[in-house]
């Protein structure tokens, strides 16, 4: 679902002045994360080439967009200039949330895979990815989207998955520039770290939603509920959830919900119209915990009715259609995927070396950014009730 960078290259090509100055005033707000007058030129060069139509965004290709006889001194942009990515990072989720923010955002946090030769690309190995939907040789990144209710949404976070292969052999993480203090994460950690950071920055949000990866951890549910923080999260069918009744697996209390239990909604709009599936609330042994269960309208590839499942867990009553909603935002990460990587080169980049990956990520991320922003600002504004 790429509308919003569909709109955002419309405006650019009816409106090029009030894109420029859109750009200009983006690249203000990171300019001084950038060491000096040399490093801000290659990073603005290499911002408006993410930016640009050329199909591939590499090295070659941005160097040839930005005038440039090679494409050293964008590859030096990544691997040894002197510039705070993580500082631009922290500009990238301020921009987002100056011009999206809203105190009823969802934060969704998903992992997305970036196919590889060879081993040494810092954190390569041959793991699962939802990329290829097999076993790949990749890397692994954990994104944190910040999905707005309008339905905007941008990524605002990031961490590549280092293996404990790589995080147990530390010459092997020296020669990829990993330093001696980055140790072995799982994903649902570098989600909580993440998570954090958003909630010390202030970032305006209400719920955060993940698949099973992070739903089935019992550590980064446990410590979302120590700080307050609603979620919707996806789990296995053979979770093992505990009821008044007893305690059952997630598939075994679907077939417990009778006809009248189904309850039929939108969780968001698809490109072929609302996303309609019939949903089913299951209260729980625990005060505030739900399991929130999906439907299809329509029997699957074995003939069957496909079922999701989901915790959830919320310090205020809430309804099933809030539920709904915020499940359906999970959605907004994946969306944010296929828009960073078709427009603005997510995966594109030929670096191997750790802060070289966060760099170019990071830079993507902003690319991205601008053009949701853009995007949304192009909206008509909503009508004043009674008009």
């Amino acid at each position: 679902m790429l509308g919003v960078v569909d709109e955002a290259r419309v405006l650019a090509g009816e409106g090029h002045a009030a894109w420029s100055e859109s750009f200009s005033e983006l690249f203000a707000q990171v300019a001084g994360e950038f060491g000096n007058a040399a490093v801000r030129r290659h990073g603005r060069a290499y911002l408006l080439g993410l930016l640009s139509q050329t199909e591939r965004k590499n090295g070659w290709t941005l160097a040839e967009f930005a005038g440039d006889v090679s494409p050293d001194g964008l590859q030096r942009l990544l691997n040894f200039s002197p510039w705070d990515e993580d500082g631009c990072r922290d500009a990238v989720r301020r921009y987002v949330v100056r011009h999206l923010g809203d105190p009823g955002a969802v934060l969704a946090v998903d992992e997305t895979g970036f196919l590889k030769k060879g081993r040494m690309s810092a954190g390569v190995a041959r793991q699962y990815t939802g990329t290829a939907g097999r076993v790949e040789n990749s890397q692994v990144g954990v994104f944190l989207a910040y999905a707005a209710p309008d339905g905007s949404r941008a990524l605002i976070d990031r961490e590549l998955y280092l293996p404990e292969k790589w995080t147990s052999d530390r010459e092997r993480c020296r020669a990829a520039g990993i330093g001696d203090d980055v140790g072995f994460a799982t994903k649902p950690e570098l989600a909580e770290k993440m998570i954090g950071r958003a909630v010390e920055a202030g970032v305006p949000f209400a719920w955060v939603a993940g698949d099973e990866v992070y739903g089935g951890n019992r550590g980064l549910r446990g410590w979302l509920e120590g700080e307050g923080i609603a979620y919707v999260m996806a789990v296995a069918c053979s979770e093992m959830i505990t009821v008044p009744a007893g305690r059952f697996r997630a598939g075994e209390l679907a077939a417990l919900v009778p006809a009248s239990g189904w309850q039929r909604l939108s969780c968001a709009d698809g490109s072929k119209g609302p996303r309609l599936y019939d949903w089913a609330l299951i209260g729980t042994a625990s005060p505030g915990h739900q399991v929130l269960i999906r439907r299809s309208l329509a029997p699957g590839e074995k003939g069957d009715l496909e079922l999701a499942f989901f915790r959830c867990w919320s310090p205020r009553p809430v309804t099933l259609a809030e539920l709904v909603a915020v499940a359906g935002a999970r959605w907004a990460v994946e969306d944010c995927f296929a828009e960073a990587k078709n427009e603005t080169g997510l995966d594109h980049y030929q670096v191997r070396r750790y802060r070289a990956w966060y760099r170019h990520v990071t830079l993507s991320m902003l690319a991205h950014a601008f053009l949701a922003v853009t995007a949304r600002s192009a909206w008509p504004a909503p009508a004043e009730k009674g008009a």
